[in-house]
């Protein structure tokens, strides 16, 4: 008769402690399990990480397979093999693909640049000059560079449509402003055309109710406007706002105008439009408390005519958009009594200008 039949107590002993070992055991894979899906796709070890890993689970045979997270069972097999390995034959370089050469970079960059190809037909386009550059690599490197890894599977990308249709292409909105009346304060609705190309802003009108036909009278005012002066449009960006009916759209589509409706909650899509409300609220609208439609309507006419003429404009390299004399760059500064300064709405508008000789 063996001891352990003899000391039933010591069985007994045995078994709760492996009972409690494998239950330790199933919690340790499990947090493990929790605690590497937080962790990066992949992560480097250090050869003494990789030593002391081969040395714990070398023992452990295929069981180890249950264990693995941090690699791949094959990977964990090849470890092996190379710590078996004499160390005149162990790799000398350090995990992972070799960096590629800079200039061939540069190039993946400047095909990115010069043309609309994706990753892939950048990777062909390097194979034809005898260059092998993996797919992923050349990826990783144009994102790493802000450029889209396939540009022409990004339908509509917007960059690239402004950017097209600039010189073509108008956006529209409304802004509310507060007015003091006979019978109370009321709010005023502006619809206003901003042209993205040169930022040139048109006032199309102001009321209290914004309705159907009132907002559609305005887009005929306005497409007669661009008729008349002969100027050509592609493209209307608006937004989802309900006063702009189907109606309003079929004026502009009878002018052979597309109107291009953005998402829902996408402001930063009307860019242009949003900046022009910011300037003409920040720079003329919240310096005034406003007392009738008459008032609304001079200070926006002025702040219209100044911000068309000459209001330096950033988007556009700090040029205005009227035709103003700029002296050459390599000119004398001017003295300072030759700075003349014309102003307008009581000093809140300023335009600064030098002297006529």
């Amino acid at each position: 008769m063996s001891f352990a039949r003899q000391n039933p107590l010591l069985v007994f002993l045995i078994h709760m402690t492996q009972s409690i070992m494998l239950r330790q055991i199933a919690y340790l894979k499990a947090e493990n399990a929790v605690l590497r899906s937080r962790c990066p796709k992949n992560v480097q070890t250090t050869p003494a990480e990789r030593s002391l890993l081969i040395r714990l689970g070398k023992p452990l045979g295929n069981a180890i397979q249950e264990l693995l997270s941090l690699v791949h069972y094959k990977t964990f097999q090849r470890w092996v093999r190379d710590e078996a390995k004499p160390l005149s034959e162990k790799a000398k370089r350090p995990p992972g693909r070799p960096p590629i050469p800079q200039n061939i970079e540069e190039l993946i960059l400047r095909l990115a640049k010069e043309t609309s190809w994706g990753y892939a037909r950048i990777q062909g386009e390097l194979k034809k000059l005898g260059i092998t550059v993996a797919a992923n690599t050349i990826k990783k490197i144009m994102i790493k560079n802000g450029f889209h890894p396939s540009p022409n599977r990004t339908k509509g990308d917007w960059d690239v449509f402004i950017k097209r249709h600039i010189d073509t292409l108008w956006a529209t909105d409304f802004f509310t402003k507060d007015v003091w009346t006979a019978f109370g304060k009321v709010t005023y609705y502006v619809l206003f055309f901003i042209h993205v190309g040169t930022r040139r802003v048109k006032i199309g009108g102001m009321t209290v109710q914004p309705n159907g036909p009132w907002v559609e009278q305005q887009a005929r005012n306005f497409a007669y406007e661009l008729a008349e002066r002969g100027e050509q449009a592609t493209y209307l960006i608006k937004d989802g706002d309900t006063k702009f009916t189907e109606k309003f759209d079929e004026v502009f589509k009878s002018e052979g105008i597309k109107v291009k409706r953005i998402p829902y909650r996408s402001p930063n899509l009307n860019a242009f439009a949003e900046r022009y409300v910011q300037s003409v609220k920040q720079e003329c609208l919240d310096q005034f408390i406003v007392f009738g439609e008459s008032h609304l309507e001079y200070l926006l006419r002025e702040y219209e005519d100044y911000y068309n003429t000459v209001r330096p404009h950033q988007g556009i390299e700090n040029r205005t958009i009227g035709i103003v004399v700029v002296p050459p760059l390599d000119s004398s500064p001017p003295d300072a009594s030759e700075i003349e300064c014309e102003s307008r709405l009581g000093g809140l508008l300023r335009h600064y200008y030098r002297r006529a000789a």
